[in-house]
Order: structure tokens, then C-alpha cells, then sequence
């Protein structure tokens, strides 16, 4: 009751130039939805900040505002969904309606690697825009898994993780051990010529 909640559509978050693409599922209700930054102000950021700032990628590793000084190094952070969605699950047609803003922002990444889906949500919706942009013809052997790592089209990676949600990461699902790895190998593939 005491903040001002942001409550549009939440852009994107990092370096323009990034060879590294986290992509979320959507919104959280009382996180990005109240802050206007991805994973910012709940414990799905207070989760992956700091393995960010571990693995290089981030400026500090807390993140509670969009004026908290946060600096993203060679990674942008975006979601298959760009609102709040009820219950925390989008229904297939938000993630239709949003889906032209994540090829348009996949296209102005030059210089993108890797793309490291957290859950299994996302992970769909970036192989729905492979089919869609015409780099595959269907979904072929691509599966979600924890630590599934595929060659995609362009010389790009695709890395899969579990969601950094409270439910995952409380339960033991998802731990910092796991979740650094799938970001230290991220930077490694960033840097493979």
C-alpha cells in the first residue's frame, strides 16, 4: 500500500550491446510490475543479482529501484511477457501479443551469444520466435531441462535454467551452486570465437 506501482509494460534491462540474452517469463506482481525493471524488488532478483554480480555480469549485486545505480555488463535481461500476468502464469495469447517485442529486441542484439531461458516458459517462448523468425521449422529435439545447452542458429547458444522463483530456489530446486554454473558457462560461450 505504501509504493507507487510502475504497472505498464516492463521493458527491458542491461547492455545494448550484450552477447549474453536472460529471458525471464513475465512480470512479477510485487517485483518488475512495482519497480519497471526486471527481477527488481523480489525475491527472484534478490536470487539472481547476486550470481549476476558473482559471474561478472552485474555492477553490485542488489537490486531494489530503477534509480539503485544497477549497471549490467555485456547481458540485457527481458520476458517472453511484458505484464504482470494473473496468477503468475500469462495465457498463450499475452504471450502472442508480446511476442513481436521479443524478436524486435533479439534483432537489435548484434552481437548476442547466448540465451540463457529461465523456466521452461520462456524457454518455449524463444524457440516459438526461432520458428517464427524462420531459423527452424519446428521444435525438433530442443526439451527444456536444467542445464540443457543447445547450438542455435547465427553461431548463438541456448542455455536452459530453472526460474530463480521463491519456489524453486526455497525448496532446493534451484540452488546458487546451479544456477552461477549455467552463468559461468554462459561467459564462456560468450567469449568462444
Amino acid at each position: 500500500m505504501d509504493w507507487e506501482y510502475w504497472g505498464k509494460p516492463v521493458p527491458a534491462f542491461g547492455d545494448a550491446r550484450a552477447r549474453v540474452l536472460i529471458l525471464g517469463l513475465a512480470p512479477g506482481a510485487h517485483g518488475s510490475n512495482r519497480t519497471g525493471r526486471p527481477f527488481t524488488g523480489d525475491g527472484s532478483g534478490d536470487f539472481l543479482y547476486p550470481v549476476l554480480y558473482e559471474a561478472g555480469f552485474a555492477s553490485q549485486p542488489i537490486a531494489t529501484s530503477r534509480d539503485d545505480g544497477m549497471k549490467l555488463r555485456d547481458a540485457l535481461i527481458t520476458s517472453v511477457g511484458r505484464c504482470a500476468p494473473p496468477d503468475n502464469k500469462p495465457l498463450p495469447e499475452e504471450l502472442v501479443n508480446c511476442s513481436s517485442f521479443l524478436d524486435e529486441e533479439i534483432a537489435l542484439l548484434t552481437r548476442l551469444r547466448v540465451v540463457v531461458c529461465l523456466g521452461k516458459i520462456a524457454f518455449d517462448g524463444f524457440v516459438a520466435h526461432l520458428i517464427r523468425t524462420k531459423q527452424i521449422e519446428k521444435r525438433g529435439a530442443l526439451q527444456f531441462a536444467h542445464g540443457a545447452e543447445y547450438a542455435a542458429p547465427g553461431n548463438r547458444w541456448l542455455l536452459a535454467s530453472y526460474h530463480p522463483s521463491l519456489q524453486n530456489t526455497n525448496t532446493g530446486k534451484l540452488t546458487k551452486a546451479m544456477f552461477l554454473d549455467i552463468f559461468r558457462r554462459a561467459r564462456e560461450l560468450a567469449e568462444r570465437k
